[in-house]
Protein backbone atom coordinates (compact mmCIF):
# COMPACT_ATOMS: atom_id res chain seq x y z
CA UNK A 1 0.00 0.00 0.00
CA UNK A 2 0.82 3.25 -0.67
CA UNK A 3 2.82 5.08 2.63
CA UNK A 4 0.52 7.60 3.53
CA UNK A 5 -2.21 4.74 3.60
CA UNK A 6 0.13 1.97 5.39
CA UNK A 7 0.29 5.09 8.36
CA UNK A 8 -3.41 5.64 7.95
CA UNK A 9 -4.18 2.15 8.63
CA UNK A 10 -1.31 1.92 11.50
CA UNK A 11 -3.14 4.70 13.39
CA UNK A 12 -6.45 3.37 13.18
CA UNK A 13 -7.58 0.42 15.53
CA UNK A 14 -7.19 -2.27 12.76
CA UNK A 15 -5.21 -5.04 13.83
CA UNK A 16 -3.07 -4.52 11.25
CA UNK A 17 -0.66 -3.02 10.29
CA UNK A 18 0.81 -2.90 13.43
CA UNK A 19 4.08 -3.41 15.34
CA UNK A 20 5.91 -6.09 13.38
CA UNK A 21 4.61 -3.97 9.42
CA UNK A 22 6.13 -1.19 11.21
CA UNK A 23 9.28 -2.67 12.03
CA UNK A 24 10.14 -4.14 9.25
CA UNK A 25 9.12 -0.53 7.01
CA UNK A 26 11.64 0.43 9.53
CA UNK A 27 14.23 -2.16 8.59
CA UNK A 28 13.28 -0.95 4.41
CA UNK A 29 13.90 3.03 4.87
CA UNK A 30 17.11 2.31 6.59
CA UNK A 31 18.46 -0.10 3.41
CA UNK A 32 16.92 3.16 1.59
CA UNK A 33 19.48 4.80 3.16
CA UNK A 34 22.09 2.84 3.18
CA UNK A 35 21.60 3.25 -0.61
CA UNK A 36 21.74 6.70 -0.68
CA UNK A 37 24.98 6.67 0.96
CA UNK A 38 26.23 4.38 -1.75
CA UNK A 39 25.06 5.98 -4.40
CA UNK A 40 26.85 8.68 -3.45
CA UNK A 41 29.92 7.12 -3.13
CA UNK A 42 30.34 5.13 -6.58
CA UNK A 43 32.28 7.83 -9.46
CA UNK A 44 34.19 9.70 -6.98
CA UNK A 45 37.72 9.47 -7.03
CA UNK A 46 38.00 9.77 -3.45
CA UNK A 47 36.33 6.53 -3.09
CA UNK A 48 37.81 4.55 -6.59
CA UNK A 49 39.37 1.53 -4.27
CA UNK A 50 36.46 0.90 -2.39
CA UNK A 51 33.66 1.21 -5.67
CA UNK A 52 33.86 -2.78 -6.55
CA UNK A 53 32.82 -3.37 -2.49
CA UNK A 54 30.56 -0.47 -2.62
CA UNK A 55 28.77 -2.02 -6.09
CA UNK A 56 28.68 -5.19 -4.27
CA UNK A 57 26.76 -3.43 -1.63
CA UNK A 58 23.95 -1.72 -3.58
CA UNK A 59 23.28 -5.16 -4.70
CA UNK A 60 22.64 -6.45 -1.85
CA UNK A 61 21.12 -3.45 -0.06
CA UNK A 62 18.60 -3.13 -3.28
CA UNK A 63 17.77 -7.28 -2.42
CA UNK A 64 17.32 -6.81 1.46
CA UNK A 65 15.01 -3.34 0.83
CA UNK A 66 12.53 -5.68 -1.12
CA UNK A 67 12.68 -8.48 1.42
CA UNK A 68 11.92 -5.76 4.54
CA UNK A 69 8.79 -5.17 2.54
CA UNK A 70 7.83 -8.66 1.64
CA UNK A 71 8.25 -9.18 5.45
CA UNK A 72 5.98 -5.92 6.27
CA UNK A 73 3.60 -7.85 3.91
CA UNK A 74 4.00 -11.12 5.73
CA UNK A 75 3.36 -9.89 8.83
CA UNK A 76 0.16 -8.99 8.04
CA UNK A 77 -0.35 -12.34 6.34
CA UNK A 78 0.36 -14.28 9.40
CA UNK A 79 -1.28 -12.55 11.82
CA UNK A 80 -5.05 -12.82 10.12
CA UNK A 81 -5.17 -16.69 10.59
CA UNK A 82 -3.69 -16.21 14.11
CA UNK A 83 -6.72 -13.95 14.84
CA UNK A 84 -8.72 -16.34 13.59
CA UNK A 85 -7.24 -18.83 16.12
CA UNK A 86 -8.17 -16.91 18.93
CA UNK A 87 -11.79 -16.96 17.98
CA UNK A 88 -12.27 -20.63 17.24
CA UNK A 89 -15.10 -22.66 19.88
CA UNK A 90 -13.41 -24.19 22.68
CA UNK A 91 -16.34 -25.33 24.49
CA UNK A 92 -15.75 -29.76 23.94
CA UNK A 93 -12.55 -31.19 24.58
CA UNK A 94 -12.46 -31.90 20.54
CA UNK A 95 -12.61 -28.28 20.29
CA UNK A 96 -10.04 -27.39 22.37
CA UNK A 97 -7.44 -30.02 21.36
CA UNK A 98 -8.45 -28.72 17.61
CA UNK A 99 -8.14 -25.29 18.51
CA UNK A 100 -4.69 -25.94 20.34
CA UNK A 101 -3.10 -27.38 17.07
CA UNK A 102 -4.25 -24.37 15.15
CA UNK A 103 -2.97 -22.07 17.76
CA UNK A 104 0.38 -23.47 18.53
CA UNK A 105 0.70 -23.88 14.48
CA UNK A 106 -0.38 -20.10 13.99
CA UNK A 107 1.48 -18.80 16.84
CA UNK A 108 4.72 -20.36 14.99
CA UNK A 109 4.85 -18.89 11.72
CA UNK A 110 3.61 -15.47 13.63
CA UNK A 111 6.96 -16.31 15.28
CA UNK A 112 9.15 -16.76 12.74
CA UNK A 113 8.57 -13.36 10.42
CA UNK A 114 9.90 -11.17 12.95
CA UNK A 115 12.88 -14.07 13.31
CA UNK A 116 13.52 -13.32 10.02
CA UNK A 117 13.16 -9.59 9.79
CA UNK A 118 15.60 -9.64 12.89
CA UNK A 119 18.05 -11.72 10.91
CA UNK A 120 17.86 -9.36 7.55
CA UNK A 121 18.66 -6.33 10.22
CA UNK A 122 21.74 -8.22 11.00
CA UNK A 123 23.02 -8.32 7.43
CA UNK A 124 21.75 -4.96 6.79
CA UNK A 125 24.28 -3.78 9.63
CA UNK A 126 27.26 -5.97 8.69
CA UNK A 127 26.92 -3.50 5.53
CA UNK A 128 26.25 -0.35 7.49
CA UNK A 129 29.34 -0.87 9.43
CA UNK A 130 31.07 -0.82 6.02
CA UNK A 131 29.57 2.29 4.57
CA UNK A 132 30.40 4.10 7.88
CA UNK A 133 34.34 3.67 6.80
CA UNK A 134 33.83 3.88 3.29
CA UNK A 135 30.93 5.46 2.29
CA UNK A 136 31.24 8.89 0.88
CA UNK A 137 31.54 11.64 4.13
CA UNK A 138 29.04 14.02 3.15
CA UNK A 139 26.72 11.17 4.06
CA UNK A 140 28.15 9.50 7.17
CA UNK A 141 25.39 11.18 9.21
CA UNK A 142 22.68 9.46 6.87
CA UNK A 143 24.97 6.39 8.06
CA UNK A 144 24.18 6.86 11.50
CA UNK A 145 19.79 7.41 10.87
CA UNK A 146 20.15 4.27 8.93
CA UNK A 147 21.45 2.39 11.76
CA UNK A 148 18.68 3.54 14.25
CA UNK A 149 16.12 2.57 11.82
CA UNK A 150 17.87 -1.08 11.93
CA UNK A 151 18.49 -1.31 14.97
CA UNK A 152 14.75 -0.54 15.48
CA UNK A 153 13.80 -3.38 12.73
CA UNK A 154 15.64 -5.52 14.90
CA UNK A 155 14.69 -4.88 18.33
CA UNK A 156 11.03 -4.75 17.26
CA UNK A 157 11.48 -7.81 15.73
CA UNK A 158 11.84 -9.40 18.60
CA UNK A 159 9.61 -7.64 20.94
CA UNK A 160 6.92 -9.76 18.03
CA UNK A 161 8.58 -13.08 18.53
CA UNK A 162 8.35 -12.82 22.68
CA UNK A 163 4.33 -11.67 22.13
CA UNK A 164 3.61 -14.91 19.90
CA UNK A 165 6.25 -17.33 21.87
CA UNK A 166 4.56 -16.21 25.20
CA UNK A 167 1.36 -17.84 24.68
CA UNK A 168 3.06 -20.95 22.86
CA UNK A 169 1.81 -24.44 24.80
CA UNK A 170 5.34 -26.19 23.57
CA UNK A 171 7.75 -24.09 26.03
CA UNK A 172 10.74 -26.33 24.49
CA UNK A 173 9.93 -24.79 21.87
CA UNK A 174 8.86 -21.01 22.35
CA UNK A 175 12.68 -20.77 24.74
CA UNK A 176 14.59 -21.89 21.56
CA UNK A 177 12.87 -18.79 19.65
CA UNK A 178 13.11 -16.76 22.61
CA UNK A 179 16.84 -17.58 22.79
CA UNK A 180 17.46 -16.70 19.12
CA UNK A 181 16.03 -13.32 19.54
CA UNK A 182 17.88 -12.14 22.66
CA UNK A 183 20.96 -13.47 21.02
CA UNK A 184 20.21 -11.62 17.85
CA UNK A 185 19.11 -8.15 20.25
CA UNK A 186 21.86 -8.29 21.98
CA UNK A 187 24.00 -8.79 18.51
CA UNK A 188 21.89 -5.96 16.80
CA UNK A 189 21.95 -3.00 19.65
CA UNK A 190 25.87 -3.54 20.09
CA UNK A 191 26.71 -3.68 16.68
CA UNK A 192 24.14 -0.62 16.70
CA UNK A 193 25.60 1.38 18.90
CA UNK A 194 29.49 0.49 17.72
CA UNK A 195 28.91 2.08 14.36
CA UNK A 196 26.05 4.82 15.63
CA UNK A 197 28.95 5.99 18.12
CA UNK A 198 31.74 5.77 15.17
CA UNK A 199 29.30 8.28 12.74
CA UNK A 200 29.13 10.79 16.21
CA UNK A 201 32.32 11.00 16.59
CA UNK A 202 33.29 11.74 13.54
CA UNK A 203 30.37 14.43 13.46
CA UNK A 204 31.66 16.20 16.25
Amino acid sequence: MEFTEFLTELSSKAPVPGGGGASALGGALGAGLGLMVANLTVGKKKYARWEPEILEYINKMEGLKARFLELAREDEEVFAPLAEAYRLPADTDEQRREKETVMEERLLAASLVPLELMETGMEMLGILRELEEKGSVMAVSDVGVAVQFIRTAVTGGAMNVMINTGSMKNREKAEELNRKAEKLVREGTEAADDIYGRVASRLR
